[in-house]
């Protein structure tokens, strides 16, 4: 079981640090997200370590479509297979179960996919995510859930939170009897719960309450950023957070943009990942402290200076804003490294940015003065 240890406190917002076999992650913390097994955009492990990464974050469900847990547990789990020795968190695959809502069938043992590889069927269950992430042998796994939608009707919400309740004991005692195996990679595993209920402040409640009861590593609140509005989901942050563990680290989940982070950790967030920084960097899209930048405007043809003076990532170190378009525009994959390596630095480096100013009682004040810098976010 991990070790957490609150430091420092301003309102909600936590400093803390959490104690894993495979090192210890300061929090508030953001995870780079490698899908399967990597960070898109051409960034290798190394890089990681070079911009700062503590977490990254894999997907089970992807992992067991392309190459298969099995194969990654022959080669001596993910850590071995993508040479990182630093924590790693998989998701469950639950939210596939919501992306991929065309394609699956859900019943109270589980769920049946297509592949969206090859059309073959799959099923996954709590036991079946469980024995996957094993086989991955990450440091944090995710409890198997279902990610209602954000617009789904109350019934129906409450009736997918119960079964995600009823998964949750599932998956802790399939966790437990993994965990006491001879053959499994990683027998320290830890399992982190995961909170839904939409938009409905009642149903989170008493599901925060009903979960915090099975004592976990940890608690995430998922099922926000799928559609519902960024008022919302504070709204629904500040309700539920203090009806989760204190002494546990809570993870929000798919989120977010950097406002999103640092309204979530004046509410008490730990953890946070998502696709924003990679996905954005690949189209030519840079987080600055003064608003985002889109490198393909012809504005930035002819300009020789860094994406962000004083940024110290591998992009701005060396490269021209001019000379990174100019990848972009000739499809040559650096620039879209570049791109990505400077967003996940930027994320990165605030995240140590919020952890100083915790650890200094200024929270309050550095996040006004960010949010002031990034206000054109959306924009450019």
């Amino acid at each position: 079981m991990g070790k957490y240890r609150i430091l420092k406190t301003e309102g909600r917002a936590k400093r803390a640090e959490f104690e894993t076999v495979h090192g210890t992650i300061q929090t508030p913390v953001f995870m780079n997200v490698g899908t399967a097994a990597a960070i898109k955009g051409a960034v290798a492990t190394e890089d990681l370590e070079r911009i700062g990464t503590q977490v990254e974050l894999s997907n089970t469900y992807h992992l067991h479509v392309r190459p298969g847990d099995e194969v990654v547990k022959k080669l001596g789990g993910l850590h071995k297979f993508m040479v990182w020795d630093k924590p790693i968190l998989t998701d469950s695959g639950g939210f596939q179960v919501f992306s991929l809502a065309t394609l699956r069938k859900i019943k109270e043992e589980g769920v049946y996919f297509n592949s969206h590889v090859d059309g073959r069927k799959i099923f996954m269950g709590p036991e079946e995510s469980m024995q996957i992430q094993s086989n991955l042998a990450s440091t944090i796994a995710m409890a198997f859930d279902e990610c209602p939608s954000s617009v789904a009707d109350r019934t129906y919400v409450q009736n997918s939170v119960d079964r995600t309740t009823r998964w949750l004991a599932r998956c802790k005692m399939k966790m437990a009897e993994l965990n006491q195996r001879e053959d499994t990679i990683n027998r320290s595993q830890m399992l982190f719960g995961i909170n839904q209920g939409a938009i409905y402040p009642d149903i989170r409640i008493c599901h925060a309450k009903q979960i915090s009861e099975m004592e976990l590593d940890g608690y995430a609140v998922g099922g926000l950023a799928v559609g519902e509005t960024h008022e919302e989901m504070y709204y629904i942050l500040e309700e539920t957070v203090p009806f989760l563990p204190q002494d546990k680290p809570t993870y929000l989940m798919g989120v977010g943009t950097p406002a999103n982070i640092l309204e979530g950790v004046e509410r008490g967030v730990d953890f946070f990942d998502c696709v924003y920084p990679s996905r954005n960097g690949r189209h030519g899209h840079v987080y600055t402290n003064h608003g985002r930048l889109n490198l393909l405007n012809a504005r930035y043809e002819l300009d020789d200076r860094p994406i962000e003076d004083g940024c110290g990532c591998p992009a701005c170190r060396r490269y021209s804003r001019a000379y990174i378009r100019h990848l972009l525009k000739a499809k040559e994959m650096l620039g879209m490294r570049l791109c990505v390596l400077h967003n996940l630095y930027f994320y990165n480096t605030m995240m140590a940015e919020i952890r100083a100013a915790l650890d200094e009682g200024r929270f309050a004040s550095y996040k006004k003065a960010k949010l002031e810098g990034l206000i054109s976010e959306s924009g450019c």
